[in-house]
């Protein structure tokens, strides 16, 4: 297993102070830019989306820690970050499941597709914790690590958009 078990009062800190930092970052991205941003939204969860989750584990076992960020995070879209970033809600992962099934990376021969980027990469938790990401737009494309865990792949995911003057 890689690092320790995601922790839901960090993914509550971590969604409040990225939330900060996005909010900053849109404020000035059509002076940076020269055109208005997209919607960049990071969705809190709610009764409907932990339905959603409950349905999602119903359907499949799930790492722990992606039934952790649902708890407390819906989804995120972020369309003017990096290439762009999209964390998946469970009901899309459900979704592709049932499409896809699961997929095989390196450590782990179910590993579960949750998120994406702006360029058709598709991210994988494997129950070692890692995660993955795709080395084509495909979901039969070989696998390469992404980050030890889902905490160090939030935490790439804020470097992405900029940490606040301190």
């Amino acid at each position: 297993m890689s690092g320790e078990p995601l922790d839901a009062e960090w993914v509550r800190s971590w969604c409040g102070q990225t939330s900060v930092e996005l909010g900053a970052v849109m404020a000035s991205f059509e002076e940076t830019h020269g055109f208005p941003p997209d919607a960049n939204t990071l969705t809190l969860a709610t009764a409907d989306s932990h339905r959603s989750t409950d349905a999602l584990v119903e359907l499949t076992p799930i790492p722990s820690d992606l039934t952790t960020l649902y708890w407390v995070l819906a989804e995120a879209s972020l369309p003017d970050i990096h290439t762009g970033c999209f964390l998946h809600p469970a009901s899309l992962v459900a979704a592709h499941v049932r499409e896809h099934g699961h997929v095989a990376v390196p450590d782990d021969p179910q590993a579960i597709v949750f998120a994406s980027d702006g360029g058709g990469h598709l991210f994988a938790l494997s129950d070692s914790r890692r995660v993955w990401r795709s080395t084509a737009a495909s979901w039969s494309a070989g696998w390469q690590p992404a980050a030890t865990g889902l905490k160090d792949f939030l935490e790439q995911l804020s470097h992405m958009i900029g940490p606040l003057p301190r």
